[in-house]
């Protein structure tokens, strides 16, 4: 049976809500190849003392300590949020064959950059559970003003 994109967003949910309850960026990212979920991550910036511990980031090098390899062009990347300049870097770098992502980052995603900072052949799909995501981003802001 295929789990499809709303399954597999709703497993980077997941994680983003860890990293919400660790009081990092909510920000999570599951790595998925044959219906299976090989690697995950969220924000741990704050935990790492890493400013490049990105959920996408740990996720991708889970993902690629499973395959002993560098290359996931079999792979999907699921992300709560579109990933920044240095995540989507790291995405091409990977070569995964798709992207998708919940809510859109306009201040600092990588579709503000043209041409795309992605690999040629990694199909983008955007807009999954972007309500849920967006809201998670949102409540944490907001709760770190009160």
């Amino acid at each position: 049976m295929e789990l499809g994109d709303d399954y597999f967003m709703k497993q980077a949910i997941k994680q983003a809500l860890i990293a919400f309850e660790e009081d990092e960026v909510p920000i999570g990212a599951v790595v998925v190849v044959n219906n299976q979920i090989i690697g995950k991550g969220y924000n741990q910036t704050k935990r790492l003392n890493d400013g490049t511990a990105h959920a996408e980031m740990l996720a991708l090098t889970s993902a690629f300590n499973h395959f002993q390899s560098t290359i996931l062009e079999e792979c999907s990347l699921y992300v709560t949020v579109e990933p920044c300049a240095m995540c989507a870097g790291a995405i091409k770098w990977a070569r995964l064959k798709k992207l998708v992502f919940g809510a859109s980052e306009p201040k600092s995603g990588f579709t503000q950059y043209e041409p795309t900072l992605l690999h040629k052949k990694t199909e983008v799909v955007n807009g999954i559970h972007e309500a849920e995501c967006k809201k998670l981003m949102q409540d944490f802001f907001i709760s770190k003003r009160d």
